[in-house]
């Protein structure tokens, strides 16, 4: 079997069976990218994805892997979206404003589990890319330098990003959840635990 860069290769030459594979591959990655960060319009956002990914097939020359080259486009279409939203206002640093900020919805997440829910609404009100850092991190098992890769910036600086952002995020989770009735240290404290069992609701992007 042909490898990714060979079947986006061919692809872009107009083989939709080539493209159909990469689509299979990953678009419920793509789909869990978009989940915690639109409000609507996700299966738009994954088509435009894969669309913008094959359009700008030459730049992938195979140092990296496909899939962090498809969820580096998937963070730019993240962006135009919300600058369409803003009617062309740019967005500027990813890390700087949060979807929260942004959103003029209130989350999709419909989370049955509190931890849960508190826990997808917390990432919303940190800083973009270190949300995008943080559930790469915990929902895509990507390493450091390939979260680097995504997010265009040197390792270490993914690395410092990392470590800030699970200190806002448990920053974050504490002040939602001082307002319900279970302690909100608990959830704090088992932050990676309660982030990798989303993983397996997430699914196919479309939990319930």
């Amino acid at each position: 079997m042909a490898d990714e860069s060979e079947l986006l290769a061919a692809w872009k030459d107009g083989d939709l069976a080539a493209g159909e594979a990469l689509f299979s591959a990953h678009v419920d990655r793509v789909s869990r990218f978009f989940y915690n960060k639109v409000s609507e319009g996700i299966d738009d956002l994954v088509q435009q994805t894969f669309l913008a990914c094959v359009e700008s097939a030459d730049r992938f020359r195979g140092d990296s892997s496909f899939r962090t080259f498809l969820l580096g486009v998937a963070r730019n279409m993240l962006r135009r979206h919300y600058e369409k939203l803003g009617r062309g206002k740019q967005i500027g640093d990813l890390d700087a404003v949060t979807i929260h900020d942004l959103s003029t919805t209130p989350s999709m997440a419909a989370e049955r589990n509190r931890h849960h829910r508190v826990l997808l609404e917390s990432l919303r009100r940190i800083p973009i890319d270190s949300q995008i850092a943080l559930e790469l991190y915990y929902w895509e098992d990507l390493n450091a330098r390939e979260i680097a890769e995504v997010l265009e910036v040197p390792l270490g600086t993914v690395k410092t990003r990392l470590r800030r952002a699970k200190e806002l995020l448990r920053a974050q989770v504490v002040k939602m959840g001082t307002a319900a009735p279970t302690d909100p240290t608990r959830t704090a404290d088992n932050l990676e635990g309660w982030a990798r069992s989303i993983k397996a609701q997430l699914g196919t992007g479309e939990p319930r």
